[in-house]
């Protein structure tokens, strides 16, 4: 089994459609006897630059287990949906678990505004 770690890019149109590519890529992931170690959804950001006239997007945070030929499937079925218009896919050496530097920034931010 190999670790990878997948970030995509969703057009901020179409926001409305993350629970449905959530949903897609994890049953993709079950059906490749895979298991999803984590999944973080880091909303709407603002883009460094411009990307095809868009200055916003939805990302996604998913690191995964899956065999070593299923992530060809996997990466196909999301070069295929027309709401992700970047991703990228990385193999790790180890599952990544623990949340995100993103996540625990926002976490420390909103507590601080609750003091």
């Amino acid at each position: 089994m190999n670790h990878y770690e997948i970030v995509l890019m969703i057009h901020p149109d179409r926001s409305d459609e993350v629970g449905r590519i959530i949903s897609c890529l994890k049953r993709n992931v079950m059906n490749a006897n895979g298991k999803v170690h984590r999944l973080e959804d880091w909303g709407r950001r603002q883009l460094a630059y411009p990307i095809s006239k868009m200055h916003k997007a939805h990302y996604i945070l998913m690191n995964l287990e899956v065999p070593k030929g299923s992530i060809q499937s996997i990466e196909n079925d999301l070069r295929s949906d027309d709401n992700i218009f970047r991703k990228i896919i990385l193999r790790t050496k180890r599952p990544f678990s623990e949340r995100s530097p993103m996540i625990k920034f926002q976490d420390e931010a909103s507590s601080k505004e609750r003091t």
